[in-house]
């Protein structure tokens, strides 16, 4: 859903379901590592943006 911050929590279980035992920091790495293969520069990202105290998201006119 382009331009919906979805909270980690959100982004683990439709990832791998309501059943996953583990911590949600796991998505702050993935997300780091779609960052740099597909964000021009990584360190200030258009595509997917953090969303404070939400969590993340896809930034539709950027796609």
């Amino acid at each position: 859903m382009p331009d919906t911050a979805l909270s980690k929590e959100q982004l683990v279980e439709d990832a791998w379901g309501a059943e996953f035992v583990g911590e949600t920091q796991s998505i702050t790495v993935f997300i780091k590592k779609l960052r740099n293969k597909i964000e021009d520069d990584p360190s200030d990202p258009r595509i997917i943006e953090t969303v404070w105290g939400i969590g993340y998201r896809l930034v539709e006119s950027a796609c």
